[in-house]
């Protein structure tokens, strides 16, 4: 992963310009990038205290020639302190920003703007962040800017950290580092209670790549990274359990690459993970979901339905084919068998595997007999062999023909007392801790995210008529709420959700979906865009 900031907003008019001459005076950090030197250290920071030591060095820096090397040498971090006095004029808007760069993730940085504001993540090694702060006076006053350095309990008592590109100031803005990955923005707005807030993007190993704690009430800070093409997932906390909207004003937080928001939110309790995909082999043309562009809720879930509800109905029997090309297990033993969700073991040997087309379905009376068809939307819940549903790939995969009819057209859920548990470990039992607490059927893990975003597509695919069968069987009405927006019952909603999240989109169905819209002529957008999970069923 790597990091870059944007620089600073450039006025581009002379009336503008001319307007904030005064203000730019008086907002100037001097010798900001420690360019400047002195035998008792950088030229205009008047305060540095006894506890640590400035020195000039060559690299790292983020432009010109040089950078301050920080040496903290105390565990008193009041001893710590970095600065220097700068003017400010009343009633004006001033985003103050420092270039961290951390060596041994000890010891964090801590921004000084007329008191102690944001945070540095000493977890982020051997690259450069950015901590910034907006302040606004009420009257024209002269205020300490800089920085305090605190020790974590693992600080053996000596630590470095490099200092750069202090703002704003008269310098110009160097130009950001090239980015030649995905070019990602985090934008966290606080409400009136900021310091409840704290987030911190992890990459699919459950790296911490970045956050923000401390953060200062009804501010808006922007973090900017650097992706390689991956699965990612945002988790933001409020230790009140009232998150950052729309109680206590109006916070809200997104994530956005290349002009379009990724994922968004504000309204939840005690936390919110929104997981999102960078890059991946995604053969959708650039303009397929160009009308939805900047939709959330039930607006964007009409233009999904407009975008793929008319695909090319080839048949419930022309699915033997779509899974002996398509359907084979090029991901875990890799051997070309049919990929059974319901057999697949993907941490040991399958209990038994199938080949195209020889071990198709036909008659069975134990697991290991033959593959079939799994509709993970049950037929019974649409009214049974009507089109295009009956055929629709995009919810139908190949599966053991036993573990299906154990399955039957029992919702999926989360089983704590199993009844039955199959050779990978699927279960069917009474549900546990989504409130519906009738028999389920669980998968494995491992496909728990294909299964919950196949429902959302048949939700917003079917939009049009799926209000009309709540009341298909007792099945159909325990999962669905008879509506055509939200489709589902809020026990269920949770559930898919949680398991969204959980098990982020993987390469194979990233290949399905290509498969599929290749076969029938549309994709499932909440694989190609699993933000639009949160963004809709908020």
């Amino acid at each position: 992963m790597k990091y870059y900031e944007y620089p600073a907003t450039i006025l581009t008019t002379i009336g503008l310009l001319l307007s904030t001459i005064t203000f730019m005076t008086h907002a100037q950090i001097a010798n900001n990038g420690f360019e400047a030197w002195s035998s008792s250290g950088p030229v205009s920071w008047s305060t540095i205290d006894s506890g640590i030591q400035v020195t000039q060095a060559s690299s790292p820096r983020v432009d010109g020639a040089s950078s301050a090397q920080v040496t903290v040498n105390t565990r008193t971090q009041s001893n710590t302190d970095f600065t220097q006095q700068i003017d400010l004029l009343a009633n004006q808007t001033y985003d103050f920003q420092a270039s961290i760069y951390h060596t041994e993730g000890h010891v964090r940085a801590r921004l000084i703007v007329d008191g102690y504001r944001t945070y540095s993540d000493p977890s982020r090694l051997n690259e450069w962040q950015t901590i910034e702060y907006s302040y606004t006076p009420t009257s024209d006053e002269s205020i300490s800017v800089g920085l305090r350095f605190y020790d974590l309990s693992s600080f053996d008592g000596e630590e470095i950290v490099y200092v750069d590109y202090f703002r704003p100031s008269n310098q110009v803005p160097p130009p950001p580092p090239g980015c030649t990955e995905t070019e990602v923005v985090v934008n966290v707005t606080t409400d009136n209670y900021g310091s409840e807030t704290a987030w911190q993007l992890f990459n699919s190993d459950n790296q911490i790549l970045g956050g923000g704690s401390n953060l200062q009430n009804n501010t808006s800070t922007n973090t900017d990274f650097c992706l390689v093409d991956g699965d990612y997932h945002l988790t933001i906390t409020d230790s009140y359990g009232d998150g950052i909207c729309c109680s206590y004003g109006n916070g809200q937080y997104s994530i956005s690459a290349n002009g379009q928001t990724l994922a968004s939110g504000g309204e939840f309790a005690y936390s919110e993970t929104s997981t999102f995909t960078i890059g991946g082999n995604n053969s959708a043309p650039n303009d397929y979901y160009d009308s939805a562009t900047g939709l959330t809720g039930l607006n964007l879930k009409t233009a999904l339905h407009n975008i793929i509800k008319d695909h090319a109905v080839q048949g419930y029997g022309a699915l033997w084919g779509f899974y002996s090309a398509t359907e084979l297990d090029l991901y875990y033993e890799n051997d070309g068998s049919i990929l059974d969700i319901y057999s697949e073991n993907p941490v040991s040997s399958d209990p038994y595997n199938y080949n195209a087309i020889t071990d198709q379905c036909g008659g069975y009376s134990n697991e290991g007999d033959c593959y079939n068809r799994e509709h993970s939307f049950p037929r019974s819940w649409f009214g049974g062999s009507v089109e295009p549903m009956n055929s629709d790939v995009h919810h139908i995969f190949a599966s053991d023909g036993k573990v299906n009819s154990i399955r039957s057209s029992y919702p999926y859920g989360e089983v704590s007392n199993p009844s039955t548990v199959t050779n990978n470990g699927s279960k069917l039992g009474t549900e546990s801790g989504y409130g519906y607490g009738s028999t389920v059927f669980e998968p494995i893990d491992e496909f728990k995210g294909d299964i919950a975003r196949a429902q959302f597509y048949v939700a917003t695919r079917y939009q049009s008529s799926i209000a009309s069968w709540e009341n298909n069987s007792s099945y159909s009405n325990a999962a669905l709420n008879g509506t055509a927006g939200y489709a589902f019952e809020n026990w269920y909603v949770n559930l898919l959700k949680s398991w969204h999240q959980q098990d982020p989109v993987s390469q194979k169905e990233r290949d399905r979906n290509d498969d599929a819209f290749i076969y029938q002529g549309n994709r499932n957008p909440f694989i190609d865009h699993p933000e639009y999970v949160n963004a809709i069923w908020q």
